[in-house]
């Protein structure tokens, strides 16, 4: 038995990889083990990572073998590597490649199908993909309809047939552009080193296996320069998909503020204007909207009808099922996915990997926070109890009315009116999800309230005079949970919402982690004893593995 005890990882038969943080060579096993396993938490002294068919073959579509992270890995265990994993490693990495897509002779209607073995071709050619898609073409050789690439794809992931796709992108028309360097402003203006890594992963040179993927990284990281870095490096007209409009107007907003592009290049595709110009932002509402439930989704059309050469998925986590349809559509174009965190709640990760492609770079907060690119953020739970009599009412209802009672209890606005009291100097968010409770925390605090009913055009004069600092407190709906940029937002305080969902606690968390010289506070105020309570504790635990440090005050509201 191998025995190194002054390595750094610790490799366990269920596929979890423990690496601990204060070894002088972390640094090196912790980008070793990002190429190739999922992080799953991040504590102070120990991280996790854990070993997936998805992150496997991630791996393998980066270029990694499995003799390359069997060797490494080896070199860095304390112990033998169990034989379960190295059957895992070699059986699901061993897979990818084994069907590949490769350009055909008439690209504008086929795609070639290539097998590694004739027993692959068999046992793919039973599979429902198989029966279904692929053609004879000739007597030795198969394809697939051009329009069927990503379904194909799609389908044959689902029988752990991760497909290879080499066929290679279409040209699109043609848009010459530069990243400025200074700013319309006057800044210097350069992206980032890991920026331009993320760029550089993404397009690999341009070769057939690059141009498609997703870029992770933390809110406030910048994945907005990381997209503008790509449309510089392909320069080809370009689609970008984004939450919302205030989104739209941000994402147009830096476009005009840091490349070369002009009004005449830059256009706006949402409900209220639908402009198509060389980049064309778009939101996913917009695409996704049709008359009734039976109706056609009548801007669809958006996708297909210019020769786009890029697409930018912001929030590639959130995408609508219509989108991911069209996505499999264009599979000839050049893709690219931003987000904060792979996490779907409808578990489409694998979707996300046939259709927008693999996971091409991923950098944790801790990274970044260590590097001053996001700031650091403290987390505090604040628990307040029910008066008497509102218990009484709580315990009477029903279990859907209990998640609701406990959100809305009435001293949470004594405790928020205190902690903004405490952050006098500060610039806060105030975050919640039920209409009443807003409305009557804007008016106690005498504060601008935004939520899905504000007009875009009062939305972006409000958040652009909280990021000019002439109001200091807003209170807003989820509409700020996606893609806002306000970049001096230190403290964020939420009053309710879907504590149990991994992908709201990752974006609020988002909205107050860009770089500024003060540290980031962000509070969650819930009911004590409570369904509230249940469901935040899956949230503090989200980011407690995420290496956050999380501070917990029981107390009455005053």
């Amino acid at each position: 038995m191998q025995i190194n005890p002054a390595n750094p990882v610790i490799v366990q038969g269920d596929g979890k990889v423990l690496v601990e943080t204060r070894h002088p060579d972390f640094d090196k096993a912790r980008d070793f083990l990002a190429r190739f396993a999922e992080l799953e938490s991040s504590p102070e002294l120990l991280h996790t990572y854990r070993i997936t068919p998805l992150s496997l073959w991630n791996a393998a579509s980066a270029g990694m073998t499995r003799d390359q992270i069997v060797e490494t890995l080896r070199g860095l265990s304390k112990f033998d590597i169990p034989e379960d994993v190295l059957r895992q490693i070699e059986d699901t990495i061993g897979r990818y490649g084994l069907v590949q897509l490769l350009p055909h002779d008439q690209p504008d209607k086929y795609i070639r199908v290539s097998f590694a073995t004739g027993y692959v071709e068999k046992l793919v050619k039973k599979t429902a993909a198989g029966k279904d898609l692929l053609l004879q073409d000739g007597r030795r050789h198969y394809k697939i309809d051009a329009g069927m690439r990503g379904i194909f794809k799609q389908r044959l992931l689902l029988d752990n047939w991760p497909v290879e796709d080499i066929a290679g992108f279409l040209p699109g028309d043609p848009m010459p552009m530069k990243l400025r360097e200074e700013t319309l402003g006057g800044r210097p203006f350069s992206p980032r080193h890991y920026q331009h890594e993320a760029v550089d992963r993404w397009y690999a040179k341009g070769a057939p296996a690059g141009g498609h993927g997703v870029v992770v990284l933390p809110c406030g990281a910048g994945k907005t320069i990381v997209a503008m870095t790509a449309m510089a490096t392909v320069q080809q007209k370009t689609l970008i998909l984004c939450n919302n409009q205030s989104a739209v107007n941000q994402w147009i907003r830096e476009i005009k503020d840091k490349t070369t592009l002009t009004d005449a290049e830059v256009g706006a595709y949402t409900g209220q204007s639908k402009e198509i110009k060389p980049v064309t932002v778009a939101t996913y509402q917009v695409l996704t909207w049709r008359r009734s439930k039976n109706s056609d989704f009548e801007h669809l059309h958006l996708f297909r009808d210019e020769n786009w050469g890029l697409l930018v998925y912001d929030e590639v986590h959130l995408l609508p099922a219509p989108v991911f349809g069209a996505t499999a559509e264009l599979q000839g174009r050049r893709r690219l996915g931003l987000t904060a965190t792979l996490i779907r709640e409808d578990g489409r990760e694998g979707d996300v990997f046939s259709l927008v492609g693999p996971k091409r770079y991923d950098l944790p907060w801790q990274i970044l926070e260590k590097q001053g690119f996001v700031a650091e953020a403290k987390c505090f739970e604040i628990r307040v109890p029910f008066t008497r009599r509102q218990r009484e009412r709580y315990e009477d209802a029903d279990e859907m009315k209990k998640f609701r009672l406990a959100s809305e209890n009435p001293r949470k606005i004594d405790v928020v009116k205190d902690l903004v009291d405490r952050h006098e100097d500060d610039n806060v968010l105030i975050i919640g999800t039920y209409l009443g409770q807003l409305v009557e925390l804007s008016e106690e605090l005498g504060a601008p309230l935004i939520t899905g009913k504000t007009p875009h055009s009062e939305r972006d004069r409000l958040f652009a005079k909280f990021r000019k600092g002439i109001i200091k407190r807003l209170v807003v709906s989820k509409v700020a949970n996606f893609a806002i940029d306000l970049p001096d937002a230190n403290v964020a305080i939420q009053v309710s919402g879907s504590f149990g969902s991994r992908q709201e606690e990752a974006q609020r968390l988002g909205r107050i982690l860009r770089p500024k010289e003060a540290d980031a506070f962000f509070y969650t105020v819930v009911t004590s004893d409570t369904k509230e309570q249940e469901f935040a504790i899956k949230r503090q635990l989200f980011l407690t593995e995420q290496g956050y440090r999380y501070y917990i005050e029981d107390r009455a509201a005053k």
